[in-house]
């Protein structure tokens, strides 16, 4: 049998990437598109989504105006994922035929609740959460931190910047399963240097590209919406 499939509908190319990545982590089947109209073509396919995340400020059209259409054709769950806040705002989600409104700053994990709670009054059970263990089998990286060098599991080396070894350092030694971005910021900030969010995306931007240039893997950092970072891969340090 098919998992259910569920649509993130959302402009924002790290946002809806970020969500997909998370719910397929956890043995959801979700996909993501980017504007109204490409919403339309997947309501129209033969296996329409059962549950829709969905913006409010799309390119094309108006989050409030295709839930309304939605809801007129479709008995899909939708959950509105907006920065719009305020009771009014709400009020006019639920409306509008959303079944939850939720902020863009809620935790990828109470979304993936709302999504489980929505298949199931549907009649349909959704797959156990499954979040993957970390993998003993898989090839390790290593963090050098002599010489400031990252090792792909092939042993290729990597020349880290001195901030870029602190990020790294800072994930890789971190008690927590992501690393949350105020206490990277203040782990990379320097005296007399200002350092903020949109520094550290810059140094995970630059960090992501030189792996992947240096190594022809993808980069394992992976960002956790409203949350930080987290590195993915088995490490070992040294």
């Amino acid at each position: 049998m098919s998992l259910s499939p569920i649509l993130v509908v959302e402009d924002e190319d790290r946002l809806r990437m970020d969500i997909v990545d998370f719910l397929c982590l956890t043995g959801l089947n979700a996909t993501g598109v980017g504007s109204a109209a490409e919403l339309r073509q997947e309501m129209a396919g033969e296996a329409p989504p059962r549950v829709l995340i969905l913006d409010v400020g799309l390119p094309d059209d108006n989050g409030f105006d295709l839930a309304t259409e939605i809801r007129a054709s479709h008995s899909c769950g939708i959950v509105m994922l907006t920065g719009l806040e305020g009771t009014e705002n709400r009020i006019r989600g639920f409306d509008s035929g959303a079944d939850v409104y939720l902020v863009k700053d809620t935790p990828l994990r109470e979304i993936e609740a709302c999504v489980r709670s929505l298949l199931r009054r549907t009649g349909e059970t959704p797959p156990a959460a499954t979040m993957p263990a970390a993998a003993i089998e898989e090839p390790v990286w290593i963090l050098d931190s002599r010489g400031w060098l990252l090792f792909d599991p092939d042993r290729q080396a990597l020349k880290l910047t001195a901030t870029e070894f602190a990020f790294l350092n800072a994930l890789c030694t971190s008690t927590e399963d992501v690393s949350r971005r105020e206490d990277l910021v203040a782990r990379l900030a320097r005296p007399k240097v200002q350092f903020d969010n949109r520094h550290l995306d810059a140094v995970v931007s630059r960090l992501r590209r030189k792996i992947g240039d240096g190594t022809g893997r993808e980069a394992p950092i992976r960002s956790v919406y409203g949350v930080g970072y987290t590195f993915t891969a088995p490490v070992s340090i040294r």
